[in-house]
């Protein structure tokens, strides 16, 4: 692979008629000419190409740079991928086979030593990794063969090592080195990267270089897709659509996606540590009313998508009036001014979103607009550093968009999200109850079993609210007519993959 190494910067900046704004992007790196690149705009681009960074591994693997020992199948079961198999011992641990003849991107074969190096690493230095059944030990056998022992009992682990925390790669002098069917050429972290086919991946002849794109306003996105800018724009705002289907040369897709829209509420002081004032506002909360305002999805039941079988099933209820009552009975009362006071303190509380998600910037009027009905202020702030804001509590109502069951399991949301000692409890909220059910459910053998425990953590942390979940979204991707044929799958966890091949 070759080296990695930053672009040198040169901003040039899309205007269009009616745009007030736009986005910047910077000059593009040396791509063969021959074939031309595809040019692929995202609302994301990785700052880290270091698998133990954050939410690195889940931006490494949607850019088609690095693969997982099993993933999730377009059908949504788990399949193995540089594994061939896992089976599990008497014992509790398990057995992990690797695929026969796979390769890093540097030719270097993918055998137990390295997963085992990589993998380890990773779950000593990213607290995702231990989420679902805690620490893992990998140890090579052979060079084809892992013993992976887990600190809690698992009856799922190919499920687990599907989560985006887990990608296999092997450290270098000049950087990680991954597996997937492109591998970085030059990389600007959060803004660019120079994708190259993967001389070792399988059918590599059929690809052509990638330009990996940041455009983090959705209008500035779709009108370079219109201009023939770009040939894959992902998750564009649902107000550009209409523009983009009258455009020659230009389709959409439109799919639903496992993700959760929903409203993470600080409980670790204020207003919003009373539980009956995340209650109320849970209550004003019209759900259909946020479906329309982004045009697409569906209302949110609980924190998984509907189509889980450990879903919710029922609407979370709009009930304005139960909201007011709520609040008087914690002693927030109605002021003059429309704004209700307790003790002297108005109850005005900062909502915040980030442009990455166009959908949460538009939600964020009419839920200030819902609150505003039972007595509630709001102040609205949007973001470019979403996970500073979360992870420092720089928040009262915080908007967030997650695949919340990434790998098929409800446990790692709940545990990563929710539990008590979870790394992004972004909430602050504590209950040694969901613990225990959680952890109940990282162990429990019978399906019946695991569908009982989700759903009742899920009523539980409902009752507690620290999280209000809003809306089961729609995504929607252009595409040139290069990418005609180009299905989306997997929300955005599966943007490049190794069937992105510009058309005949």
């Amino acid at each position: 692979m070759p080296a990695v190494h930053r672009f040198a910067i040169a901003r040039r900046t899309l205007l269009a008629a009616g745009l007030a704004s736009a986005a910047v992007l910077v000059a593009a790196p040396a791509i063969a000419a021959d074939p031309a690149p595809l040019v692929v705009a995202k609302t994301f681009v990785t700052q880290s190409l270091d698998p133990v960074d954050g939410s690195a591994g889940w931006a490494l693997v949607s850019h088609g740079i690095a693969e997982g020992l099993f993933t999730v199948s377009r059908e949504g079961t788990i399949v193995p991928l540089l594994a061939e198999a896992a089976e599990r011992r008497d014992d509790g641990a398990w057995i992990v086979t690797l695929a026969e003849g796979r390769t890093f991107s540097d030719g270097t074969p993918v055998d137990a030593e390295a997963v085992a190096a990589a993998l380890n690493r990773t779950g000593a230095e990213n607290p995702a990794a231990r989420a679902s059944a805690g620490r893992l030990a990998f140890t090579p056998l052979d060079a084809g063969t892992l013993l992976v022992e887990t600190e809690r009992p698992t009856p799922i682990l190919p499920s687990i090592l599907a989560e985006w925390a887990f990608p296999v790669y092997r450290q270098t002098d000049a950087g990680p080195i991954f597996t997937g069917p492109y591998a970085v050429a030059a990389f600007e972290p959060g803004a660019r990267m120079a994708l190259a086919p993967n001389p070792h991946y399988p059918n590599a002849e059929a690809r052509v270089p990638i330009d990996l794109r940041r455009v983090g306003d959705g209008q500035a996105m779709a009108i370079a897709l219109a201009a023939g800018e770009v040939d894959l724009a992902f998750n564009l705002p649902v107000e550009t659509l209409s523009m983009l289907r009258a455009r020659e040369g230009v389709s959409v897709r439109s799919f639903p996606v496992a993700y959760q829209y929903m409203m993470f509420m600080n409980t670790r002081a204020g207003p919003l540590a009373d539980p009956a004032v995340r209650r109320a506002i849970d209550r004003a909360v019209d759900r259909a009313t946020l479906v329309a305002a982004i045009r697409a999805g569906r209302p949110a039941t609980g924190a998984f998508a509907d189509a889980y079988p450990f879903a919710a099933d029922v609407v979370p209820a709009h009930d304005p009036d139960e909201a007011r009552r709520l609040l008087e009975e914690a002693g927030w009362h109605l002021g003059t001014d429309g704004v209700r006071a307790k003790d002297g303190e108005r109850l005005v509380l900062d909502l915040v979103a980030y442009p990455q998600r166009p959908d949460l910037v538009t939600l964020q009027p009419v839920l200030r607009a819902a609150l505003a009905e039972i007595g509630v202020g709001v102040t609205t702030r949007v973001t470019e550093q979403p996970n500073d804001v979360a992870s420092g509590g720089d928040f009262d109502l915080l908007l967030w968009a997650q695949h919340t069951a990434p790998a098929g399991d409800p446990a790692f949301f709940l545990s990563l999200f929710l539990g008590s000692e979870g790394a992004r409890n972004y909430s602050g909220w504590s209950s040694g109850a969901l613990d225990a059910l959680v952890a109940e459910l990282a162990s429990a053998e019978d399906p019946a079993e695991r569908l009982r425990l989700a759903r009742e953590a899920q009523a539980l942390a409902a009752e507690g609210a620290p999280v209000a979940y809003l809306v089961t979204p729609e995504w929607h991707v252009g595409l040139s007519d290069r990418l005609a044929g180009y299905e989306p799958w997997g929300s955005d966890y599966y943007v490049i993959r190794p069937d992105l091949a510009p058309a005949d």
